[in-house]
């Protein structure tokens, strides 16, 4: 009997295995339209967070991140419980925690506080919103993601976010580089810091609020902070940076998905499997020039 059970795990493995190589039923699967859906929502997604990354890593804000996705929860929460666009709570969610975190945590050396201490209080509410609902599992949806039921209107809200995200970037990029590569030499040159961590913080919130739609508020950061930090090892040129940390991103954002058709597994184990290498394939060339450097 032990035997038999032996073989048919190896069997069985051995089925998953070749799956992750069958691009026939990858193709297959690129004929519904929700794949084709779910795969722009993501391309976006890829562009949004590959813009904003190495921001997040030069300000040091990627415990804000993971705050502002947590809280995200939140509002997608009590969405749930006023019978609201759950989407729509999601993004006022994230949006007034980023608010909080860069109006309160203006400061590097305070941030990571006022950012644990809010984040816990929204978590509660969190928890008590959802045993009010009293559906849990749908929490368990949006800290996981839900790529595969974005549909034609998680589309357009995360289309609408990138197109208003990268207006606004736009516009206070200058100076919001100028302040995050040397905060006291634009502060001593009349930078409004406060008003523009506020402002960044705001669009790193709408950013955090759709990503918890796609891949769950557990894995937003595999696509808003290694794409950037994965960039700044391979160069010190902030335009550089930028094209770099949206190409890492849009690799791991659209590939993820591509490879997750057909052993039909979650897509976000290889969004981060793919962050994750990137990174370290960067990190380990960085280390190279480096050294060489030095030598």
């Amino acid at each position: 009997m032990s035997t038999v059970l032996a073989a048919r795990t190896v069997v069985a493995a051995d089925v998953e295995l070749r799956d992750f190589w069958d691009f026939a039923e990858t193709a297959r699967l690129l004929h519904y339209d929700f794949v084709w859906q779910a795969l722009i929502a993501l391309a976006l997604l890829g562009a949004l967070s590959g813009v904003l990354a190495p921001l997040i890593v030069s300000r040091q804000m990627s415990f804000a991140v993971h705050g502002a996705s947590e809280l995200s929860v939140t509002g997608a929460a009590a969405a749930l419980l006023a019978g609201v666009s759950i989407n729509l709570g999601g993004v006022i969610g994230a949006v007034l925690a980023a608010a909080v975190f860069g109006f309160m945590g203006n400061r590097a050396r305070e941030r990571d506080s006022v950012i644990g201490v809010v984040m816990a209080f929204g978590l509660g509410l969190g928890v008590l919103f959802l045993a009010l609902y009293g559906r849990i599992g749908a929490g368990f949806a949006l800290l996981t993601g839900q790529v595969v039921s974005v549909g034609v209107h998680g589309m357009t809200a995360i289309a609408i976010t990138t197109a208003v995200v990268l207006v606004v970037l736009t516009v206070i990029y200058r100076p919001l580089l100028f302040a995050s590569l040397d905060p006291r030499v634009a502060q001593a040159r009349g930078v409004p810091m406060r008003v523009l961590s506020v402002v960044f913080a705001i669009l790193v919130g709408l950013a955090a609020a759709q990503g918890v739609q796609i891949i769950g508020a557990l894995l937003v950061m595999s696509l808003m902070i290694p794409p950037g930090a994965a960039a700044a090892r391979l160069s010190a040129n902030p335009t550089v940076v930028l094209g770099l940390s949206v190409l890492f991103a849009e690799i791991a954002a659209v590939g993820g998905l591509l490879l997750s058709l057909a052993p039909q597994l979650p897509v976000s184990v290889f969004v981060t499997t793919i962050s994750f290498v990137i990174y370290l394939v960067c990190r380990a060339i960085g280390s190279r020039r480096t050294h060489a450097t030095r030598t």
